[in-house]
């Protein structure tokens, strides 16, 4: 494939994951949702739409649970952030991360990205597109090289590939961690079973058994609002002069 096809080729559409109770957040969580969360005077929501807006993404698809009614009203259709803004519900019959991402595979079209409801990343999503088109595989996990820094790492990373990822088993090696962007096909998802919990981690595990999930290392750290110290830590990160 020629690459300068791909570097003007149009943005996937992208799913965030919204869809989780956020226990480790409560009581702030018990009335909204997480991606509500005040972040600098806004819900974290609005930063991570803009963030989208600047990296050239037109398609949002948010797959919304508990309290996903209040972030729909919030968003809307995305008009008032400049992007397309659909939602996918899987309340109260929670799919997990990758069974709601199956529920939503009628809005995402052959191929698209996957991003995290409390996650902030500011790396560059073209370059992750074009290796994921170039790898021929239809699945690719991000990776960032943590060395404990920020989570505990669950991923040994060589030469482009991804040789091992297990979150509950940390073994020698480990020295990356799932970044928490995904780029798919539709395929991908053959093996999750419709309208029931699956979670994308066993999802990426088996594609990884299968030889089917191609590796793009990025160099920006990521930021998370998953727990108060990461909230914090976004807010110092977004209050800063752009």
């Amino acid at each position: 494939m020629n690459p300068n096809v791909l570097n003007n080729t149009k943005r996937y559409p992208i799913a965030i994951i919204a869809g989780g109770l956020a226990t480790r957040l409560k009581p702030v969580t018990e009335k909204i949702p997480k991606s509500l969360v005040d972040i600098g005077g806004e819900p974290f929501i609005a930063h991570q739409l803009r963030l989208l807006l600047a990296n050239k993404f037109e398609h949002v698809v948010i797959c919304a649970g508990f309290l996903g009614e209040k972030l729909q009203a919030y968003v809307g259709d995305g008009q008032a952030f400049g992007i397309r803004v659909e939602f996918s519900f899987d309340y109260p019959d929670l799919l997990g991360t990758a069974g709601s991402i199956k529920k939503a595979l009628p809005l995402l079209g052959d191929a698209f990205f996957t991003l995290y409801g409390d996650s902030y990343l500011p790396c560059n999503f073209g370059e992750v597109q074009r290796s994921f088109a170039l790898s021929g595989q239809p699945a690719l996990m991000t990776v960032f090289r943590n060395d404990e820094q920020w989570d505990k790492s669950n991923v040994e990373y060589e030469q482009g590939r991804i040789k091992r990822y297990d979150k509950l088993q940390q073994l020698p090696g480990m020295h990356w961690i799932d970044y928490g962007l995904g780029a798919f096909r539709r395929t991908a998802f053959d093996p999750v079973p419709d309208g029931k919990p699956y979670d994308l981690a066993l999802l990426y595990q088996h594609l990884l058994q299968q030889n089917q999930l191609a590796g793009f290392e990025v160099k920006e750290r990521f930021y998370e609002i998953g727990s108060f110290a990461g909230i914090e830590e976004t807010r110092r990160l977004l209050a800063r002069p752009s």
